[in-house]
Parts: C-alpha cells; structure tokens; sequence
C-alpha cells in the first residue's frame, strides 16, 4: 500500500505556487511520496494596503502556520523574507534550501538601466528599503527619480511598465528567476547598491515540531550556508526591533581565499525612505557553526547600528 500524499501548504500566488511546486518535486525524490499543494489565502494576499499600513509582519504567514497548528497540512512553504524573527515553539524550520540569488533587479522600459533612466523617472516599489537605499543612491549620484508605492504581483507590476504608468520597477531577481521570468530584468542592482531583505531569495520549509520523522526528511534539503546567513540577518533584523516591512536591508555572504571559505561578512543598513539619513555598517566573524553564532553576529553588527542611531531611522517598528 502506498502511503498517503503529503500535503504543502502554500499561498495561491505565481510565484508561490512556482517555488512550492520546486520543494514538492525535490520532497518527494527525498521521501519516496508523493507531495499534493494545498492552496491557502492569506490575509497579505487580499489586504490592498501597503504592507506598512497593515503591520507587514506574519501577513502572509499567519494562515499557513494556522493550518500546520490545525493539521491541514503537514509542512509549508514561505519566502524566508516574510517569516517573522520569532519562531512559535510548536512548530520548526526543517529546512532552509540552497538560496536563489538574493539581489534585486530593475524591469525598465526601453531595456534601460537603472543608472540611465531620464530624469524624473517614476520608479515602482512597495518596499521602503529599496526606496531609501535607491533615494540615497540617486541623491549621491545626481540621479533625478521618484520612487512610487506599489502593490501587487509580478504579472502587476511588470504591467505598470508595459503600459507607460512607471519608468521602471524593482523586483526580487529570485522570485522572477523561479517563474522563469528573468529575460525580462533590464539591470541587476549590485548589492553595494541596494541590499536585499534579509533572507531575500531563500525559502523556509517549516513543519509541526512533534513530526520528528518528517523534520528528519524535510532537513536533507537544508543548506547549512544558507541557514547560517539568513539566521545572521534576522538575527540583526530582530536586535533592531525591526519588522518585515520596516526600510532595513542586510546580507550574509562567505568570503574566500581562493577554495577555502575563511570568514563570514554580515552587510546591513537603515534608512530613511527619501534617503537622506543613512546607518550602513558591516561585520565579519567566523562562519557560524552553530545557530547561536550565527545569531551573535547578527546582534554584534545590531548594536553598532543601534550607536549609530539606526533606530530613530526606522519607521516601522515590530509590535
């Protein structure tokens, strides 16, 4: 008799569907069974509001966990960069995959770069860390643009462009590489340019903590590096009291001498949106070996932040 098809909890967007459907796939060759997706709404995914007004922090979370706390689902799948610091004790991260690339990316009319865009470009993004690191980096440069709030998916957002509405918006270069949709970016912004959510391009495969087989499988698709960098960056999100929507970006990545791996770089920055005040400052450790140091460095590079008055920055603060 064959055993029963586990269920994946997932959101109902392109993108979700998209990344899910991947965890499905590499589930079922880890597990032998087959893996069904059970589609959920959450309340991010029918609010119209900016994430800012509606607190940004578990919006598209909230029901998925529900149902893996009720037992509709045996594990779900998130984007790493929606999951709130905290993790609720009943439940686990079995798994954190190898990450997709974490940078953002501009989709511009007349395939333009981000650094050529005529003067007064409107450019689209509902995210107050990219508009205060693009603001800065226009005002240093001498760029002339207006960042415009937008919601929506990626097929929305891309149509802002398409129909003359915006110059250009911002996108996350993983989610537009998982719906196969990455002929369409027109620049990369380099990450000493705009820094990434934390945990941007990365998933979480989060499961009941009492499924102890389960987390056994689902942890064979677990990347340590990832799950190191990323718990680095929430770790500095949260010592900064920051939520998921508030302007804060950081990236963890591996610096090498040649084929050795020697230490580990933590990159974060707050700002205001119309980029005019800036704390931007890096650290760099030993790579973690265990959750607490990777935790460590994210509150180390936290408190200089915090000095630097990092924290009269932000406007979104977590609840």
């Amino acid at each position: 008799m064959t055993e029963r098809a586990l269920r994946l909890g997932t959101r109902r967007s392109k993108l979700a569907m998209a990344q899910s459907g991947q965890v499905a796939e590499a589930v079922s060759r880890v597990t032998g069974r087959p893996v069904e997706l059970v589609e959920i709404t959450t309340y991010g995914d029918v609010s119209r509001e900016a994430l800012a007004q509606i607190g940004g922090t578990g919006v598209f979370v909230t029901a998925l966990r529900d149902a893996l706390l009720k037992g509709e689902v045996d594990f779900a799948v998130h984007s790493l960069k929606d999951l709130p610091t905290t993790q609720p004790e009943e439940l686990v991260l079995a798994a954190v995959p190898v990450r997709e690339d974490p940078r953002d990316v501009i989709v511009a009319r007349d395939a333009l770069k981000f650094t050529d865009l005529p003067r007064g470009a409107r450019i689209g993004t509902g995210s107050p860390r990219r508009m205060a690191q693009l603001n800065a980096y226009a005002r240093a440069h001498g760029l002339d643009i207006e960042t415009v709030p937008i919601r929506g998916n990626v097929d929305t957002r891309i149509r802002y462009v398409r129909d003359g509405e915006l110059d250009a918006v911002v996108l996350a270069a993983a989610g537009l590489n998982r719906i196969g949709r990455s002929d369409e970016v027109t620049d990369f912004l380099s990450v000493d340019t705009v820094l990434p959510a934390p945990g941007q391009g990365a998933l979480a495969i989060e499961c009941a903590a009492d499924h102890a087989d389960l987390i056994a499988a689902l942890g064979e698709l677990d990347d340590p590096f990832t799950r190191a960098a990323v718990t680095a960056e929430r770790s500095l999100l949260a010592a900064l009291e920051a939520g998921c929507s508030a302007p804060v970006g950081a990236l963890a990545d591996l610096l090498a001498d040649g084929q050795i791996v020697k230490e580990m770089r933590l990159r974060g920055v707050v700002g205001t949106t119309d980029g005019t005040r800036m704390v931007q400052l890096s650290t760099t450790g030993p790579v973690p070996q265990t959750h607490e140091q990777a935790m460590a460095l994210g509150r180390e590079l936290a408190t200089e932040m915090l000095a630097q008055g990092a924290a009269g920055l932000m406007g979104e603060r977590a609840h």
